[in-house]
């Protein structure tokens, strides 16, 4: 147990280091160019789709765009934007969020580049739903199945630790550290929701998620606003330190600017999951009459996830000068972060806002999973066996340590990166064709919109 403790520890070091994220950043940098960066110049275009639902009502699809949006909200926003971006200040310093926030501006592009490939290579399965993602744009598109399968392979084991196990443990402790309600409560809990709400299938995810994500989000977001807007006059000093720090590293032992980079764009991606492959599964479910569209949309998530609500995380960690004492692990900064302004009551905001955001994840992940797992093995009474394992693995994380689990996890949702940006690489062309054939619908709509 104790070598492939070390294997796996020794393979997460290597697939999550310089070469994937170098990748990662390097597609997001390529897409941002063959697209004339798209996610600055149809940022208010999109932003108007998110909250403009009149052009999916009699599309292909199973779920609402906005829908679609927050089932992929639901799975990105989770423990990473509390204790990820702590995670980030700690190794990389307060620089560490302004490359945070670059990682997330160019994975805008890849996230929109996803989803449009996603819903133009989905297809419908035995029960008439919509079927996408990855594996089939790597199947139908790029002609290549077996890195389809690979994709689906990595994503349908990934999601038992990234997407669950490890969701429903942190929600676990924070219930007891916060609250010292027991784990098995927790545990208990967590599956009667899960249960309720997983196996009813996507639509009955996307109704709970677009309910549940914008007032998770809102609440954590006002928190933040509460904090910048009473200590308003440090807020121009954190900002100063992140900016400088960013390309000096002088808050890092030995001004250490390779650990900055590093751990802030490895956190941004990990946040946002831009290039996983993750996300466009859920776009491939919208309804949606053109693939650019559902991709604009798509696109605002990076926005909502990374530039703004990892920045609440960051800029009131560095506010705070809390990341300065050493004593303070990760997984407790933020809480004291947001304790040193509001006194008791921020850790149990920051755990409330925890208990949301993971308890979201287990929902979009569930289906990322069960939509892997569909494409290996096209059964549907296999798939409802998918779901009720994936339901009862939410108690298990959530009273069990499963250390090897959660390293295994790690290291397969990092390979399931490799098909899918290989993928968008080889069908870029594609995404720029289809962009430019939705270019022309919008010209269309606004000329409409002036007579």
């Amino acid at each position: 147990m104790e070598r492939l403790e070390k294997f796996l520890t020794a393979a997460s070091d290597l697939i999550w280091g310089p070469p994937l994220l170098i990748l990662l950043i390097g597609t997001g940098i390529f897409l941002t160019i063959r697209l004339t960066v798209i996610q600055l110049r149809l940022l208010p275009y999109s932003l108007k789709q998110v909250f403009t639902r009149k052009h999916d009502k009699k599309a292909d699809g199973d779920i609402s765009q906005f829908q679609a949006l927050m089932t992929a909200m639901a799975a990105t926003v989770g423990v990473g934007n509390i204790v990820g971006v702590a995670s980030a200040v700690v190794a990389g310093g307060p620089g560490a969020i302004f490359w945070m926030w670059l990682a997330g501006f160019f994975g805008m592009a890849t996230k929109y580049s996803e989803a449009i490939l996603a819903v133009k290579y989905r297809v419908k399965d035995s029960k008439g739903l919509m079927a996408g993602g990855p594996m089939y744009y790597l199947e139908h598109g790029l002609k290549q199945k077996w890195l389809g399968v690979l994709f689906a392979i990595f994503g349908a084991l990934a999601a038992f630790g990234i997407g669950n196990g490890t969701q429903s443990k942190a929600v676990a402790d924070v219930m007891k550290s916060t609250f010292d309600v027991p784990h098995w409560i927790t545990g208990a809990v967590l599956l009667a929701f899960g249960a309720l709400v997983i196996l009813g299938g996507i639509k009955s995810i996307g109704r709970v998620t677009a309910f549940f994500v914008p007032i998770m989000a809102l609440f954590y977001f006002i928190a933040g606003a509460i904090v910048m807007v009473l200590n308003i006059e440090q807020v121009p000093a954190a900002f100063g330190l992140i900016f400088s720090d960013a390309f000096t590293g002088q808050a890092v032992a030995g001004g250490a600017i390779g650990a900055v980079i590093r751990f802030g764009v490895a956190r941004g991606l990990f946040s946002n999951e831009a290039g996983l492959g993750s996300a466009p599964i859920a776009a491939a479910a919208a309804k949606t009459d053109y693939p650019g569209r559902q991709a604009l949309v798509s696109m605002t998530q990076v926005l909502f996830d990374t530039l703004i609500i990892c920045s609440i995380t960051g800029v009131t960690i560095v506010m705070s000068n809390q990341w300065q004492d050493k004593s303070i692990d990760a997984g407790a900064l933020t809480a004291a972060a947001f304790g040193s302004f509001l006194g008791g009551i921020g850790p149990i905001l920051v755990s409330i806002g925890l208990v949301f955001f993971a308890t979201s994840t287990i929902l979009g992940w569930s289906y990322y999973g069960e939509k892997c797992f569909q494409y290996l093995v096209p059964n549907r009474i296999a798939v409802i066996i998918y779901r009720v394992i994936f339901v009862a693995f939410i108690y298990v994380g959530a009273t069990s340590s499963l250390d090897l689990v959660w390293l295994l996890a790690d290291v397969l949702n990092g390979l399931m990166a490799i098909p899918n940006l290989i993928g968008l690489l080889g069908l870029s062309g594609v995404v720029v064709l289809e962009t430019r054939r939705f270019k022309k619908k919008i010209d269309e709509e606004r000329e409409e919109a002036r007579k």
